[in-house]
């Protein structure tokens, strides 16, 4: 093999740093024998350096790339989708890194190996995500330039300092890309169905699911205020609608389930000024969206359904930030249609006979609709109901009777669900609301984040010259679930983030810990808004009040006009300071002195040898002689001397920084002397 294509040591050293880089924040999602790949491969290929063992042939490669198909198909049971494709890449990136003999096969494990960088941001872009993978860059752009650096058989730190220039030369071109260039959707914005469920609301309910929710501290959204923020008790963050209730799991309708004449909601009488606000939603994989009492979007492509829901026409398969105004005390569907009130007031035919039994005689005895709620209320506030994450396993087929009558402990979605069950007993139209509930206020930059733990459920009742009114159950059992939080509700039973004992949010008594959690959020709610949330709206928002109107001529002269100012500078740059005679130490301070000598006219000429050099130098500069026969004697002396001498090359760059000749003072020394 040609030495020149081998695969130089040190660069062999960053490609496998680089390799264990890019595959580190995928390890959670990955199987474990594909990390076990990973480590067979740098075994194998080091060893292989070592010559002790040599490349696989080409039937072990084979077996390698079957086995790989078959494990990530008995994985992931399919071989289509996110998780199993992006498995799939780093396991040939890593069997690939196994017969890496040649410069060629290392361009190709390098440039795959920035591509798999990318795949990182098809699984999230928050803001650690996309530093890690700006080292990751840096990583593999210094094994690439390990690569150009033949004949470094030692580990070299240093190259990783110039892929660092190359980069830092590469950020204002970035700059002007991200702020001119056309905003296309990337990547990780094409809906690609992930394997890993989500943390978050499901488009159906059951006892136990929001209270599993409950137990997660991860955020769900942020939300930012135009004015001053609402009170906690008032932040009720409506997201889903479930008016069907089959074999005790509430669910909602789907768009077919709803008529034609019923899909386009009433319009609603807004007055008086609204609520404005900015929503970043993280990934949900879903299609509803959250936000308060009657909400209007704002922003372009957000959907409002039969239930005055606001749902995204794709999954959210990023994080997703829209902008909505509210109207919270407006009266929503005044006008009941006869379909509607079938749908919610429907019940299955059959089940919890005691709680049917009970609505309907304390319906006969409240004498009104809104009598009757307020009559089910007083009976979950005076009566021996506990409010609790473990509230234990109801079964069998009456499970509304056993909890309402009998265990009487529950989380919010088993008072919502037998809330409503008894307003649909008695007749009164009534639905689960499912969302979020109050939120942690960001004292630093006013931001509410509203984690998973907020989740709740709720009721809607239909009243006559009202219409749908909030109904909160869990207000009455729990009043301080609605006015502090989940954490201050659950504190005598201490189950708050009881299956998260290291989140962060459980040692918000901590000033020092707190106060770097808020930073960091208040840091990345910039980074959502200001980066991840730059769309082509914003973009041309931004350009209009630069240049006014933009027109295709502009719009090219701008672009084209701005990477030149980039890139001149930089080529200018490169060209003013180009080394074309790269060496040791010894040889680049040696280079300084002929320079020197230069400027006095005195070039030294091709074949020249240091000791000619210097005889005719001290020749035509006699007052330098002793200096000039230092330097050189140094030189010559650390040139053949076999090692480099460290205190000996020092003392050699001493010399020649202090050497500073000038023709005039030579001259005038000169004259002295005679």
């Amino acid at each position: 093999m040609n030495v020149q294509q081998q695969v130089p040591r040190n660069a062999l050293m960053w490609i496998i740093i680089s390799l264990f880089a890019l595959v580190a924040p995928h390890v959670s999602r990955l199987p474990v024998w594909v990390l076990a790949v990973y480590v067979v491969a740098v075994v194998w290929r080091l060893q292989v350096h070592r010559g002790r063992w040599s490349f696989p042939g080409r039937w072990v490669k084979v077996a390698m790339t079957v086995s790989g198909f078959i494990g990530i198909y008995a994985s992931y049971g399919t071989l289509v989708g996110l998780e199993p494709t992006v498995a799939l890449l780093l396991t040939a990136f890593a069997l690939k890194f196994i017969e890496l003999s040649q410069r060629k096969d290392a361009y190709v494990l390098l440039f795959l190996g920035y591509f798999i960088c990318i795949t990182e941001f098809l699984f999230s872009q928050d803001l650690l995500i996309t530093l890690y993978s700006v080292l990751n860059v840096l990583l593999v752009t210094t094994a690439l330039v390990a690569l150009h650096q033949p004949g470094q058989n030692q580990f070299n730190r240093g190259t990783i300092r110039l892929a660092g220039v190359m980069l830092l030369q590469a950020v204002p071109l970035m700059l002007v890309l991200f702020f001119v260039f056309p905003r296309f959707g990337p990547l990780w914005t094409v809906p690609l169905k992930s394997h890993t469920a989500k943390t978050g609301m499901s488009d159906f309910m059951k006892p136990g699911d929001v209270a599993s929710l409950s137990q997660s501290a991860d955020v769900a959204f942020r939300v930012k205020f135009d004015g001053e923020i609402p009170e906690k008790s008032s932040l009720y963050w409506r997201g889903l609608v479930f008016s069907r209730l089959e074999q005790d799991v509430w669910s909602g309708l789907g768009y077919y389930d709803v008529p034609l004449s019923e899909q386009r909601p009433e319009p609603v009488a807004t007055s008086g000024r609204p609520l404005r606000y900015t929503v970043i939603m993280e990934s949900t994989q879903q299609n509803w969206l959250y936000g308060l009492h009657y909400a209007e979007a704002r922003s372009a492509g957000v959907l409002q359904s039969s239930d005055y829901r606001m749902v995204s026409p794709a999954p959210l398969e990023t994080e997703y930030m829209y902008r909505v105004q509210s109207w919270t005390d407006v009266p929503v569907e005044l006008e009941l249609s006869d379909w509607r009130r079938r749908t919610e007031t429907k019940l299955p035919p059959q089940g919890n006979p005691r709680t049917r039994k009970l609505a309907r005689d304390m319906r006969a005895q409240a004498g009104s609709d809104e009598l009757f709620v307020q009559q089910v209320l007083d009976k979950f506030n005076l009566e021996e109901y506990v409010y609790t994450l473990r509230p234990g396993a109801l079964s069998g087929s009456n499970r509304i009777d056993q909890f309402l009558l009998e265990t009487r402990r529950g989380f919010c979605e088993h008072y919502a669900s037998a809330f409503v069950f008894m307003m649909r007993a008695a007749g009164v139209p009534a639905r689960v609301v499912a969302g979020y509930q109050g939120g942690e206020v960001n004292p630093l930059n006013r931001t509410v984040i509203v984690h998973q733990f907020d989740a709740h459920a709720w009721a809607e009742v239909w009243l006559e010259n009202q219409g749908w009114v909030r109904v909160d159950p869990t207000s009455a059992v729990s009043p301080l679930r609605i006015q502090m939080g989940l954490e201050e509700a659950m504190a005598s039973e201490g189950s708050f983030l009881a299956a998260a004992p290291l989140s962060p949010l459980r040692y918000r008594g901590i000033p020092l810990l707190n106060q770097l959690r808020l930073r960091y959020d208040a840091l990345t709610y910039r980074w959502q808004s200001w980066v991840v949330g730059f769309d082509s709206e914003q973009q041309f928002d931004l350009l209009h009040s630069m240049f006014g109107e933009i027109s295709t001529r502009i719009f090219a002269t701008l672009l084209l006009g701005s990477w030149a100012l980039v890139l001149v500078p930089v080529a200018i740059s490169l060209f003013m300071k180009r080394d074309t005679h790269p060496g040791s130490p010894l040889d680049k301070y040696y280079r300084m002195f002929c320079e020197r000598m230069a400027g006095l006219g005195l070039v030294r000429v091709p074949g020249e040898t240091p000791g000619q050099f210097a005889q005719r130098t001290m020749a035509e500069l006699p007052a330098f002689g002793e200096q000039l026969q230092h330097i050189t004697g140094l030189y010559n002396t650390l040139a053949y001397a076999g090692e480099m001498d460290k205190a000996g090359l020092a003392q050699f760059a001493r010399a020649v920084k202090r050497f500073k000749p000038n023709r005039r003072r030579a001259l005038v020394e000169e004259d002295n002397t005679i």
